[in-house]
């Protein structure tokens, strides 16, 4: 692989170790400006907002960031600091994702059930005037708020240990020096390009193995009736835990998606396909949890089967969600390149260095 496409004078001056300590510094200010806000955004009461306070969301998109270049670009640091700063940024996202994701599920849920019983004037719902749906509505909204608000006590509690101080000090010590090996003093495109390459290959052997196939028609009604990514099982088939191990390759191909988009940010290159392929796998990733949420709901003890009706109804509506996703990406890899050197021929954005601020997390 050659570095042809960077710059002259980046191809020329620049080390592995200026580009990573670069990103770094400035995803680590963004991480340190964006704590205390995030903290005192959390300290409020619950929010209801579908979309997280700005403090939030910028410190979410500075964790995954961080994350993710430290494990596609790992081999440049020293391998210990590099792996517990990775499970510290893991476990900071997992707290500061829970309260947010159960207020948007809140919202898809009632939102797909106010549609499913409303009364437009282009024609009811198939649940209009259904008596389960009231009830079916206070459960789902009980069950969330519960949910919602457990979750911002943990957060609450969490923000206060000495955990969180000490990921915040790992945090100051990037924006000083980064703990960097020897091999970050070889060029950047020598040593960087290789390991952007290894993300994309990995996205793209996930990908492979994805049932586009399946998922090839509009309406996917088939990947209601049979899963595709699921082993054949012997004796009997858990349905929860059939969908989720249909859903889990959807979502590792997320995972990989982000990281390719980060390597593709510090290599100067423009993400917008990846950004869109990462929202339709977002939208994949909520319309999955929502339906389990649904279900769940739905075996709730001493619940009138009217209730439980409706709930099942939207689930159902939700894994049609679900395919829609599915159908929205296999349209779009395709035609994507398929590696990175496809990539690397698009003319950069801004070339080896920081990249403009991110519009997505």
């Amino acid at each position: 692989m050659t570095d042809a496409p960077m710059t002259a004078q980046a191809a020329s001056t620049a080390t592995a170790g200026d580009i990573l300590s670069s990103h770094l510094t400035a995803q680590a200010g963004v991480f340190l400006r964006a704590l205390p806000q995030a903290v005192g955004e959390v300290g409020a009461r619950p929010g209801t907002a579908v979309v997280p306070p700005v403090g939030t969301a910028d410190l979410l998109r500075a964790v995954r960031r961080i994350g993710g270049l430290l494990h596609t670009f790992g081999a440049t640091f020293e391998q210990t600091w590099a792996q517990e700063s990775r499970t510290e940024l893991r476990w900071l996202l997992n707290l500061l994702a829970l309260e947010p994701g159960y207020v948007r599920r809140s919202a898809r849920l009632l939102g797909a059930l106010d549609a499913l019983s409303g009364t437009e004037a282009d024609g009811p719902g198939m649940l209009a005037g259904h008596a389960g749906a009231p009830k079916a509505r206070a459960l789902l909204d009980r069950q969330l708020t519960l949910a919602r608000t457990r979750a911002h006590t943990s957060v609450l509690q969490e923000l206060r240990s000495a955990r969180l101080h000490a990921l915040a000090d790992r945090m100051t010590l990037l924006v000083s020096e980064a703990p960097l090996l020897e091999a970050a003093d070889g060029r950047a495109g020598a040593v960087l390009l290789p390991q952007a390459a290894a993300a994309f290959t990995a996205l793209t052997a996930s990908a492979q193995q994805l049932p586009l196939q399946r998922a090839s028609t509009p309406y996917g009604g088939d990947g209601l009736r049979r899963l595709g990514s699921v082993p054949p099982a012997r004796g009997v088939v858990d349905a929860d835990a059939a969908l989720a191990a249909d859903d889990a390759p959807w979502g590792r191909v997320r995972i990989l998606v982000k990281r390719a988009r980060y390597a593709l940010e510090v290599c100067g290159r423009p993400t917008a396909e990846l950004d869109e392929l990462d929202e339709v796998l977002g939208r994949h990733q909520e319309a999955a949890d929502a339906a389990v949420t649904a279900a769940t709901a739905a075996r709730t003890p001493r619940i009138t089967p009217a209730t439980a009706y409706v709930l099942g109804v939207v689930h159902a509506d939700q894994r049609l969600e679900v395919e829609a996703a599915r159908y929205a990406f296999g349209r779009r890899w395709p035609e994507l390149p398929p590696g990175l050197d496809g990539w690397l021929e698009i003319p950069p954005a801004e070339g080896w260095g920081p990249s403009p601020a991110p519009r997505m997390a």
